[in-house]
C-alpha cells in the first residue's frame, strides 16, 4: 500500500500542556494522564516538518474531510475534531509530531486512550502508532483496531500490549520490530471502506503505569543457532528495559531444551535449569546457556532443538530460540561433486512442500514473520523497488540478508535463500552506491566494453551487501518512446541490444557460470521476455496505463527479428535467470489472439527453453500470475505449466505454495515439472556457492560507491552524451567564458538519475551521493553563474547553458498520456526562450526518451541528448568543457512530432528530426572527404569484412559517417535520415560495405 497524501506533522505539545483530563482519574500510585490531541486548535493542519495532522488515501476521493468542531458536549474542552469520509480504496488520517524536534517518550505509560462518538456501524477502525525512525513517515507502525458498534461518547482505552507489528506496510521497511515507545512519533487511524460515515474524536492522552512487564524484556541474541555435529551452541539470554533503566522487580528465565526433531540423550545433551536477574540488573545485562550436541558417524539432514523459555516478571522472546544442528555427510554438501549430481542428490530427498518452497519468492517486508522462512521453506527473498533496511547503508543490507539466511539454516536441507533485486542502473536501492546511466544512455555510448565495465562495477557492489541475484538486464528493445520503461532499453534496435549484451558478463563472469561463485559477480537476469518493448499505445488494461503491459501484435518474422534476437544473445552469453513480460503477446496468424506472456507455454518451454537451450530458471514478474484469467489455482498452474519456475509473489506467498502443492496433488502439475523446475534453481544456488557460503561477504563492500567504481561511472555519462546540434561551435566550452547555466534539471540529482533510484518511481532533490551538471560544471573551473528559472539578468554572458527534460518515473507510471508527455513543461520551454533569446545556447535535455523540441530548435544553438547520466555529472562536464570528446549517437529514433511516433529505423516511412544513429563529435580532427573518398571508404569496408576485422570495419564507417554529418549539417531530410539510420544498423550487424553505401546514399541525397 502507498500512501499518497500530503504528508504533515505537528509541534511537541507533552511539555506545553495541562497534565488532566476530564473524565480520567490517577491514582495514587499511576502518573498523571499526558495529554497528546485536545483538538482544541493547538495542533493545526499542517505539513512537516512542523507539527499537523493531516488526510490521506488510495486517490483523491478516499482522504476524509476534517474539521475542529465546537461541541456542546465535547469529552474536554470546547472543541472535538470531526470528520466525513467515504473510502473506495484506504482512507484516514495522522497526527505526526515535529520531524524537527525530539520524539515523545511513552515508555512510562500503560497505554493511549481517546474519546470516540460511536454511529453504531459495526465497522473496525484501525489505530497505529509511530515507533522509533527518523520522523513520523520514517517510522515503523503498529497496529491494533477497534470496533464502532456503540452509540454516543465513548473512552477507548488501548493498552501498548495490544498493538502488533504491522506487516502489509512499512513506511521504511520496518526497522527492529520492537516496540520501544521511547521514540514516538504520533499516531493514525484508518476508516471504514465502503459506506458513507462521519465521526467525531476528542481528548486524546497517555494513561496508566506501565508494568514491567511492558517496560522489562527478555531477549536472545539469535533465533537461530547453527552448529555442527558435536559442537556446542552459545544461546546469550538478556534482559533490558524501554529507556535503558534497571528492572525495578526479579526476573526470571527458566529454560529446557527439547522438543525438536532431535533426540535427546543421543543427538544432544539435556539441559535444563533457570537464570534470574534480580532487581536493579543493569539493562542489556546476557547470561549465557549452553547446549552441547553430540556426534555420532551417520550421514544425516540438519536436527532442530528448540530452547523453550518461561519468562516470568518481563516480557518473553517473540520467538523460542533454536539450536540447529548442522546437515552433514550427505552428497549434495560435497563441493567436489558436479554441480548435476549435487542437484540430483538433493532433489531426490526432498518432499513436495519442499520443493514448493523453492519456487515460491516473497518481498522481505511482505513477510508476516521472518520464522515463514523456514516454515515454508521459502527458496528466494527480494526487495521490490524503494524496499530497504533502515538504516540504507552496506552494512544494514548485509545484516539483513543475513538474518534472512539464517532463518533457511532452520530447515531440513539447509538450502540458502537466493535473495534478488532490481539494480539496473548500478545497486540502484542502495543510497551512496555507483548509479550509472539508464540502459538508453549506454546505448548511446556504442561501446560493448565500457557497458561490461558497468555490469562489473554494478555485481561488485550487490554482492558485496549479500545479494547473489540481479533481476538485469533488460534486453526490451523498445519501439515507442511514449512508453514508460523506454529508458530501461539499450534501443530500438535489435542489433543495438545485442551489442550491449556485454553487460551480462561484467554480472556473471564467463559464460559458462564458473565466475558465479565469486565475490564480485551475480546472477543476472534478461528481461521481460518477449516482446515488452513493442506493445501498442492504448493496448494496456493495467489501471491507468496506456502502453505498458500493454498488446504486442507482430508478425512471426516480426517476433524473431526484433524482440527475440536479443534473448538468444543472452542464452548464448550464459544468462542465469530470465523473467517473462507482463504484456500480452499476439503473434498474428498463429490463431491465438493475444495471450499474457506468463501463460505462454509455446514461448517459454517451446522457444526458450527449447529451441534456445536455456538452462537456468524462469522467475515471473511481481505478482503477474494476477493478471492471468481464471481463478487463483488456474493463476498457479498456467504459470508453472507454461515453463515459470519460480514465483515472485511479494506478499501471497503462502498462498502460491499451498495452491501449488494443491495443483500437484490434484494432478494439474506434473510432479516431473515441479522437479525440473527445483532442479533449475537448485543448479543456480549451487554455482552461486551459496551452500558454502550464504552469508554476505563485506570484503568488497569498501568498494561501493569508490572513486575507481564512479570513474567507470563518469565515462559512461560521457560517452552517452549525443551532440545532435552544434551551431557555429559553441560546444565545446571555454573555461574563459562567462556561463549562464539555468533549468529545472541543471542541479537536481534525483531528475538526473531518474526512476528505479533509492525508490521504484525515483523523486526529485538529493536522495543519494553525486554530483549535478552545475557543480560538475563548476568544478571543471568553469566561471558559472546559475538561476533556475532563468531570472537573474542575462546580459553579459558569453553563452548559456540550459538544462531542461523530464522528472523520475518508472514503468506504466510514466506512460505518455497517463499524467506525462513528451513535451518540455511550461516552465523549461519559458528557460529555454530566455537565454537563448538573449546569447548563444547549449540546450541539454535529461531525460528517459527524445522530447519534442522541433519548435525551438531554431533558436537553439547547440542541442545535447543528456539522457539520464546517473550520480556523476562530472561525465556531462567532461564533454561540455573539452575534456572528452562529444561520441555518443541516438539509440532512438528522434521524432519531430507524437504524431509519428512509433517511428524506428527501417520505416517505410521514415522523417524524423534526427535520424537513428546521429551524433555530432567535438573531435578536433573531423575526417574530410567527398563521394570519392567514400568511395575509398567502401572498398576498405569490403576488404574488413571479408578479413573479419570488426574494429577496422567498425573505424571505416565511423569515418564516413561524419564526414556525411558534417555535410548534411542541419539540412536533414527524409532522403537523408533514412539511408543515414540503416547505415548504422548495418554496422552492428557487421555488414560495413553495405553500412558505407548508405552513407554514400545520405551524402548524395544532401545535394
Amino acid at each position: 500500500m502507498r500512501r499518497t497524501a500530503l504528508l504533515a506533522s505537528a509541534t511537541l505539545l507533552t511539555a506545553l500542556l495541562p497534565l488532566t483530563a476530564a473524565g480520567s482519574a490517577s491514582g495514587a500510585d499511576e502518573p498523571a494522564p499526558v495529554p497528546v490531541d485536545r483538538f482544541e486548535g493547538e495542533v493545526p493542519f499542517a505539513n512537516q516538518p512542523a507539527d499537523g495532522i493531516f488526510t490521506w488515501g488510495g486517490d483523491t476521493d478516499d482522504p476524509p474531510a476534517l474539521r475542529l468542531s465546537d461541541r456542546a458536549d465535547a469529552s474536554e474542552g470546547a472543541k472535538v475534531l470531526t470528520g466525513t469520509y467515504e473510502i473506495s480504496g484506504y482512507g484516514g488520517f495522522t497526527h505526526d509530531f515535529a520531524a524537527d524536534q525530539p520524539a515523545h517518550d511513552w515508555s512510562a505509560h500503560k497505554g493511549i486512550r481517546f474519546w470516540w462518538d460511536g454511529q453504531d456501524n459495526g465497522k473496525k477502525i484501525a489505530f497505529e502508532i509511530k515507533d522509533g525512525g527518523a520522523n513520523g513517515e520514517a517510522s515503523e507502525l503498529w497496529t491494533t483496531s477497534f470496533t464502532d458498534d456503540f452509540t454516543g461518547w465513548k473512552q477507548i482505552e488501548i493498552p501498548f500490549t495490544d498493538f502488533t507489528y504491522r506487516t502489509d506496510y512499512q513506511p521504511v521497511g520496518g526497522i527492529d520490530h520492537v516496540l520501544g515507545l521511547t521514540q514516538m512519533w504520533g499516531y493514525a487511524l484508518t476508516l471504514p471502506v465502503g459506506v458513507k460515515g462521519q465521526f467525531a474524536m476528542d481528548d486524546v492522552e497517555l494513561y496508566g503505569k506501565a508494568d514491567q512487564s511492558l517496560r522489562a524484556s527478555v531477549t536472545t541474541d539469535s533465533v537461530v543457532y547453527p552448529v555442527r555435529e558435536g559442537g556446542t551452541a552459545q544461546v546469550k539470554v538478556s534482559v533490558a528495559t524501554t529507556g535503558s533503566a534497571p528492572i525495578d522487580e526479579p526476573v526470571t528465565v527458566a529454560y529446557e531444551a527439547g522438543g525438536g526433531t532431535a533426540a535427546s540423550g543421543s543427538d544432544y545433551v539435556p539441559v535444563k535449569g533457570t537464570i534470574t536477574f534480580p532487581a536493579g540488573t543493569a539493562s542489556g545485562t546476557s547470561r549465557t546457556v549452553q547446549v552441547a550436541t553430540r556426534k555420532d558417524k551417520a550421514a544425516e539432514s540438519a536436527e532442530t532443538v528448540p530452547l523453550e523459555l518461561t519468562v516470568t516478571g518481563a516480557k518473553a522472546p517473540a520467538e523460542t530460540p533454536e539450536v540447529v544442528i548442522d546437515a552433514h555427510g550427505l552428497p549434495y554438501l560435497d563441493s567436489r561433486l558436479p554441480v548435476r549430481k549435487r542437484v540430483a542428490d538433493l532433489l531426490s530427498r526432498m518432499s513436495l512442500e519442499e520443493k514448493a518452497g523453492q519456487m515460491t519468492q516473497a518481498e522481505r517486508a511482505g513477510l508476516t514473520s521472518q520464522g515463514d522462512i523456514a516454515t515454508y521453506a521459502l527458496g528466494s527473498l527480494l526487495s521490490g523497488g524503494g524496499s530497504t533496511p533502515t538504516p540504507n547503508t552496506p552494512e544494514a543490507w548485509a545484516k539483513m540478508i543475513d538474518s534472512f539466511q539464517l532463518r533457511a539454516q532452520a530447515t531440513r536441507f539447509q538450502i540458502p535463500l537466493i535473495y534478488g533485486v532490481d539494480a539496473v542502473h548500478g545497486h540502484n536501492n542502495l543510497a551512496g552506491a555507483t548509479i550509472m546511466p539508464h540502459n538508453i544512455g549506454i546505448g548511446a555510448t556504442r561501446d560493448p566494453q565500457l557497458a561490461e565495465k558497468t555490469g562489473a562495477v554494478t555485481a561488485s557492489e550487490v554482492r558485496a551487501t549479500g545479494i547473489p541475484w540481479d533481476f538485469a538486464p533488460c534486453l526490451c528493445v523498445t519501439r515507442d518512446e511514449r512508453w514508460g520503461r523506454s529508458y530501461e532499453s539499450f534501443g530500438e534496435d535489435p542489433a543495438l541490444v545485442e551489442s550491449m549484451e556485454t553487460v551480462i558478463q561484467g554480472l556473471q563472469g564467463r559464460a559458462d557460470g564458473r565466475d558465479l561463485d565469486r565475490g564480485d559477480k551475480v546472477l543476472a537476469t534478461a528481461k521481460h521476455f518477449v516482446g515488452d518493448g513493442g506493445t501498442e499505445y492504448g493496448s494496456s488494461t493495467t489501471g491507468s496505463y496506456t502502453i505498458d503491459q500493454g498488446v504486442t501484435k507482430v508478425t512471426r518474422q516480426q517476433l524473431e527479428a526484433v524482440h527475440l534476437a536479443p534473448y538468444q544473445t543472452a542464452v548464448d552469453r550464459g544468462i542465469g535467470t530470465v523473467m517473462p513480460s507482463y504484456s500480452s503477446l499476439d503473434v498474428l496468424g498463429d490463431g491465438q489472439g493475444p495471450v499474457k506472456m506468463h501463460a505462454r507455454a509455446d514461448m517459454i518451454n517451446g522457444v526458450l527453453k527449447g529451441r534456445m537451450g536455456f538452462d537456468g530458471f524462469v522467475i515471473s514478474d511481481w505478482n503477474a500470475i494476477d493478471q492471468l484469467p481464471g481463478d487463483y489455482a488456474s493463476h498457479v498452474g498456467t504459470a508453472v505449466n507454461a515453463g515459470v519456475d519460480m514465483m515472485m509473489v511479494p506478499y501471497t506467498y503462502k498462498d502460491f505454495s499451498t495452491t501449488l502443492i494443491d495443483e500437484v496433488k490434484a494432478g494439474r502439475v506434473s510432479g516431473k515439472r515441479i522437479d525440473d523446475a527445483v532442479a533449475r534453481i537448485l543448479t543456480q544456488k549451487f554455482k552461486l556457492g551459496l551452500f558454502e557460503h550464504p552469508y554476505a561477504d563485506p570484503g568488497g563492500a569498501d568498494e561501493i560507491g569508490s572513486a575507481a567504481h564512479r570513474a567507470v561511472a563518469r565515462q559512461a555519462a560521457a560517452e552517452s552524451q549525443v551532440l545532435l546540434k552544434n551551431a557555429n561551435g559553441v560546444l565545446p566550452l571555454k573555461k574563459s567564458q562567462k556561463v549562464y547555466v539555468a533549468g529545472s534539471n541543471a542541479d537536481d540529482l534525483g531528475n538526473q538519475t531518474g526512476g528505479w533510484t533509492i525508490t521504484w518511481q525515483g523523486a526529485s532533490g538529493d536522495h543519494t551521493q553525486g554530483t549535478t551538471v552545475l557543480q560538475a560544471m563548476r568544478r571543471a573551473g568553469g566561471d558559472v553563474t546559475y538561476s533556475k528559472d532563468a531570472s537573474a539578468p542575462l546580459n553579459g554572458y558569453d553563452v548559456g547553458v540550459v538544462v531542461v527534460g523530464e522528472t523520475p518515473y518508472a514503468e506504466g507510471v510514466g506512460d505518455v498520456g497517463n499524467g506525462h508527455s513528451l513535451q518540455l513543461s511550461a516552465a523549461d520551454q519559458a528557460a529555454v526562450d530566455k537565454v537563448c533569446g538573449a546569447m548563444k545556447c547549449a540546450v541539454l535535455i535529461v531525460s528517459g526518451r527524445p522530447q519534442l523540441i522541433g519548435d525551438r530548435l531554431g533558436g537553439i544553438d547547440a542541442l545535447v541528448a543528456s539522457w539520464l547520466p546517473g550520480t556523476e555529472g562530472d561525465g556531462v562536464a567532461d564533454v561540455l568543457y573539452g575534456k572528452r570528446p562529444f561520441t555518443g549517437q541516438l539509440p532512438v529514433t528522434w521524432p519531430k512530432s507524437e504524431s509519428q511516433l512509433p517511428i524506428n529505423v527501417g520505416d517505410a516511412s521514415y522523417d524524423p528530426q534526427f535520424p537513428y544513429g546521429w551524433g555530432l563529435t567535438t573531435l578536433t580532427r573531423v575526417p574530410e572527404g567527398n563521394a570519392v573518398t567514400l568511395k575509398a571508404l567502401a572498398l576498405a569496408a569490403a576488404v574488413a569484412e571479408r578479413a573479419g576485422s570488426a574494429q577496422a570495419g567498425r573505424d571505416i564507417v565511423t569515418k564516413a559517417r561524419l564526414l556525411v554529418q558534417q555535410k548534411v549539417g542541419s539540412a536533414l531530410t527524409a532522403s537523408v535520415a533514412a539511408p543515414f539510420a540503416d547505415a548504422d544498423h548495418l554496422l552492428l550487424t557487421g555488414k560495413y560495405a553495405a553500412a558505407v553505401a548508405k552513407l554514400t546514399e545520405a551524402y548524395r541525397a544532401a545535394g
